[in-house]
């Protein structure tokens, strides 16, 4: 009986492993906002995490939990699960960025329709200063993130606001992530 207690164990933790992620209401997930704007007839929107991080290479990721919900002609309200700072890079700059799934192969794939926005998270293991960033050129066109200090965690630089004070600022939860076409 004792040889089979591992094994079940085993199975057991499978399972769990392997269950469907939970469908949430987009405000109840980490990163929420709206998707606006003309995307065709019958779009498949997904959304997936883009980016750079260190120690790793450019993240492509739309395997990650989220609720994309119509909410009227030409308007998605979303929620999104970012990964937990650390689980996957050390530090990292990203977007989370809306595509037609064209193909259908749930990925981003370049030549599909997306959009985004000018707001990057920032993930980083500790309080300190940030050197800045040029972007390769399929990630944004070559655009530099300048020096700035951030927090240990998420942090959110919007590139449409003066740096500052409030700006990276820090998050756990983020409302009003908005994305448009």
């Amino acid at each position: 009986m004792r040889s089979v207690l591992p094994a079940l164990l085993l199975l057991s933790v499978v399972l769990v492993a392997c269950r469907p992620q939970e469908v949430r209401a987009p405000d109840a997930y980490p990163l929420a906002g709206a998707v606006s704007g003309r995307w065709g007839d019958s779009p498949r929107l997904r959304l997936a995490l883009v980016g750079t991080g260190i120690p790793g290479a450019v993240k492509n990721d739309s395997a990650i939990g989220q609720n994309l919900v119509s909410s009227g002609l030409n308007s998605w309200e979303f929620g999104f699960d970012l990964p937990a700072p650390g689980v996957f890079n050390v530090a990292g700059v990203y977007q989370v960025v809306v595509f037609d799934d064209a193909n259908n192969d749930t990925k981003y794939n370049v030549g599909e329709t997306f959009a985004r926005n000018r707001q990057w998270l920032i993930v980083s293991p500790v309080n300190g200063d940030f050197s800045g960033v040029n972007l390769p050129d399929f990630l944004g066109g070559a655009e530099a993130l300048p020096p700035m200090k951030l927090r240990s965690g998420w942090n959110l630089y919007d590139q449409s606001r003066p740096l500052g004070a409030s700006n990276p600022s820090a998050f756990t939860t983020l409302r009003d992530y908005d994305l448009s076409r």
